[in-house]
């Protein structure tokens, strides 16, 4: 289980392309050893191929059968053990516990949406029998039910390489939803790809399903990404990652004869609200808590803190101070690519070099390879609202705190930004009446609002919602954390009049998947 080769696995079957790349381990900027096939434009056709052959088995599998295969493929992640760890450290640069943790998160949301399906309420089995006597017209019998969309790529992201990458939340959720998945694997960690791609290669096996159900594509190009989306047997695709990288995906969907859909999740600043009273009485502690939700992995989080808005005062100040003085013993940490560094030490110098921008604090300078210097900035609303480039993304430890004159400013901040994943409301009781002014702004521009509580950290659970207006997701009304994501890689099918031996089992009246049903309107139990 803890073989790595570098072959492309194209469902059951290995092979080599014609070039080849390597990892690189990010706190030393050295390359690892083994050399991983660049998948091509020929090994995209062929995977999508056999997931297209795949589709009709792995699709109409009862929900009892594919929670079993999710399940398998959680054990088998859990069998590859210490190795898988270890591989993703040397290739990330994030530390065991954030790794183990994040292991544990791939696992239980895999079992999480195994339980999905044995409840199969996500089905929506719906029925409205028919009315032969009803006046002035007879109605037919109408059904409707839940089926997936079809073979689904998705891209694994370079910040989370095992919960958002080859078998994290899009793949757990497109397999829920009975979807064939081609994964194209960051070239960032394609050891710890590999390893995981080999442990569901395993599970899919082990539960005699067709060989399609999966494959892993690794490589480095733009043209092996584009070539997947691009072909027609793929029916929706999965992305984490930049607004340029998930913009060019929509694209090349959009221009498709059959145009489809992207589920993308591009990038977000997840402003904090600083409330008077909550300044007030605890702005200095808030202010050091700030600070370690926004070094937290580097900040190579797709909720880091990046902008604070608060009312100009000696309690601000105070906040903006013990921020600071937290920030000066930061140490700098090791990012996660010598590419991501790079972008990021040039969204800093963009902001250092704002005239309208005044630099609070740096964190501890790092000599070694790929070291991101934690960087805290302050402007006022109005040189935010008049330059577009304030709001833009730096991904990493940075912050920007916009000083408000009064609360009409706030409010024309917020009703400037873009889409956001979330935002916070930093607040003491005495602050309601002022949070009940500025929640449906923060409701219509982020995807999940919270308070008193920092936006690092995504519970998977039922009710989360990991998404937002754009540029936070290409689709508003979607998720990328929580069982809500099966509903991107399912679409509803209306039968009528079809003979009941002809239904799917989910609308036969014998039930028998025993799952509760809204017949005429009402849910009715097994």
């Amino acid at each position: 289980m803890s073989e790595i080769n570098g072959n492309i696995l194209i469902g059951a079957t290995e092979e080599r392309g014609q070039a080849t790349f390597q990892g690189r381990n990010p706190a030393t900027g050295e390359s690892l050893p083994g050399a991983f096939a660049e998948a091509g434009v020929e090994h995209a056709s062929a995977a999508c191929a056999l997931a297209a052959e795949a589709f009709p088995v792995f699709s109409t599998l009862s929900p009892a059968d594919r929670a079993a295969f999710l399940e398998s493929v959680a054990e088998h992640i859990l069998g590859i053990g210490d190795a898988l760890i270890i591989r993703a450290m040397e290739e990330s640069g994030l530390p065991r516990a954030r790794l183990e943790g994040e292991r544990g998160r791939t696992v239980g949301q895999l079992r999480l949406f195994a339980s999905v399906l044995r409840q199969g309420d996500w089905l929506e089995a719906t029925i409205d029998p028919a009315m032969p006597d009803r006046a002035p017209l007879p109605r037919p019998d109408i059904r409707r039910v839940n089926q997936p969309v079809g073979p689904v790529v998705v891209f694994g992201a370079s910040n989370f390489p095992l919960a958002f990458s080859v078998a994290g939340g899009d793949t757990a959720s497109a397999f829920a939803a009975g979807c064939p998945v081609v994964v194209k694997g960051h070239p960032a960690h394609p050891g710890t790809g590999e390893l995981v791609a080999r442990a569901i290669q395993a599970a899919v096996a082990a539960s005699g399903l067709p060989a399609g159900t999966f494959s892993y594509l690794p490589g480095t190009t733009q043209a092996l990404g584009a070539a997947l989306v691009a072909d027609p047997r793929v029916k929706a695709v999965g992305f984490t990652g930049s607004r340029a990288g998930g913009l060019a995906l929509v694209e090349i969907a959009r221009n498709r004869p059959e145009p489809i859909p992207v589920y993308a999740e591009m990038s977000s600043i997840n402003p904090v609200l600083l409330l008077p009273t909550a300044a007030a009485k605890r702005g200095a502690d808030l202010g050091a808590a700030f600070i370690q939700s926004l070094t937290m992995g580097a900040g190579q989080f797709c909720t880091n803190p990046g902008l604070v808005v608060a009312l100009e005062g000696a309690d601000t100040e105070a906040f903006i101070a013990a921020a600071a003085q937290s920030l000066t013993s930061a140490p700098a940490q090791v990012m996660l690519s010598e590419g991501i560094w790079r972008n990021y030490c040039s969204g800093i110098d963009l902001l250092a070099g704002n005239e309208r921008v005044t630099l609070v604090a740096r964190g501890q300078a790092g000599e070694e390879a790929n070291r991101g210097q934690a960087a805290l900035f302050r402007t006022d609303a109005d040189a935010f609202l008049a330059d577009p480039t304030l709001s833009h993304e730096v991904f990493g430890s940075s912050s920007l705190v916009i000083v408000c004159r009064d609360v009409a400013e706030v409010k024309r901040v917020l009703a400037g930004l873009e889409g956001q994943l979330t935002s916070t409301l930093l607040m003491d009781p005495e602050d309601q009446a002022l949070a009940g002014e500025l929640l449906p702004l923060l409701t219509e521009k982020s995807g999940r609002v919270l308070a008193n509580g920092w936006p690092t950290g995504v519970e998977v659970c039922h009710a989360m919602v990991h998404g937002g207006p754009f540029p936070a997701t290409s689709d508003v009304r979607t998720t990328s954390v929580g069982t809500l994501a099966m509903v991107r890689f399912l679409r509803p099918v209306c039968y009528q009049n079809i003979p009941d031996a002809l239904l799917p089992p989910a609308l036969q009246a014998a039930n028998p998947w025993g799952l509760t049903r809204r017949v005429n309107g009402t849910l009715t139990p097994a």
